[in-house]
């Protein structure tokens, strides 16, 4: 991957938050009180980045798969190829439980793709990128040196490249790969704002918040084999500048938070994952009331 096409699909806003600077990118240039501390920052990003790119310190690595698909219920089944009956994998689900203002619909993910009695052949997409080969050595040889502001720079800036990998690679996903978006032509604060059509919703967030599930994903791409990323025993991704999720093409496809489920869909979800009572309250914590 070229990290030098890469830039101009960084989202500024949040490197400006890792250094407790609020505000928009590009206004918080310009802002009355920390116009020039943000300058300052910007203009030693771009420095850096000129280094780690130009000097091959950092290197990125990315794939993608698009898998036939349907949903069985909160599942959704991917198969081995296009005559749909094998399953070569089944991804589980969380559905939203309480109660939705104007008693809108509890969504799931798998609701996002077509069911298996419907007829319809549809599709799911799967991807890895990291932009953090080599980061983790250059912000060491920084904190060696007592530099801790390149350091704390380095790595941001590495998850910022992350970030914007996976927006690149979604965009080539939409426009040429899976092609279901030819048409679009959007600029970089139209993509930041998600105005395309599909998501690329990340296991442990919101949507999908059990972090296992990356290992159907990683097996299904053959993630470290190919790559070099690497998944902890606790489902955290190395390198730490990583970003993996499912690629969702429908047009009604949406972000949404499961929050809180109750003890019957717990107990579902452990028994399809094939966890004990402990097991599952462990991974589903936070989604316990």
């Amino acid at each position: 991957v070229d990290l030098n096409v890469l830039r101009d699909y960084i989202d500024w806003t949040p490197f400006f938050l890792t250094w407790q600077l609020s505000g928009k990118y590009p206004a918080i240039l310009n802002h009355a009180e920390i116009g020039i501390e943000a300058r300052k920052l910007f203009k030693d990003a771009n420095t850096m980045l000129d280094k780690m790119i130009g000097e091959g310190h950092v290197s990125g690595k990315a794939i993608f798969g698009l898998f036939p698909a349907n949903s069985d219920g909160d599942d959704i089944v991917v198969y081995t190829d296009e005559s749909r009956s094998t399953e070569k994998a089944r991804l589980y689900n969380l559905r939203q439980q309480l109660q939705l203002r104007n008693n809108a619909p509890n969504c799931c993910l798998a609701d996002f793709v077509a069911p298996v009695d419907s007829g319809v052949a549809d599709y799911i997409g799967a991807f890895a990128v990291s932009t953090g080969f080599g980061a983790d050595e250059l912000a060491a040889e920084y904190a060696a040196a007592h530099d801790d502001y390149n350091s704390i720079m380095v790595k941001a800036l590495a998850d910022r490249l992350a970030e914007a990998l996976a927006e690149y690679l979604h965009l080539k996903v939409r426009r040429e790969y899976w092609g279901y978006a030819a048409e679009e032509n959007l600029d970089n604060e139209q993509l930041i704002r998600e105005l395309y059509q599909g998501i690329r919703p990340a296991p442990g967030y919101p949507a999908c918040p059990e972090h296992t599930e990356k290992g159907t994903l990683w097996q299904l791409l053959d993630v470290e084999a190919q790559t070099g990323i690497q998944l902890t025993e606790s489902y955290a991704m190395w390198p730490g500048a990583a970003v993996s999720g499912w690629y969702f093409a429908h047009p009604d496809s949406k972000y949404f938070t499961v929050s809180k489920i109750g003890a019957d869909q717990l107990n579902e979800y452990a028994q399809k994952k094939g966890w004990n009572e402990q097991q599952a309250q462990s991974w589903l914590a936070p989604n316990l009331g």
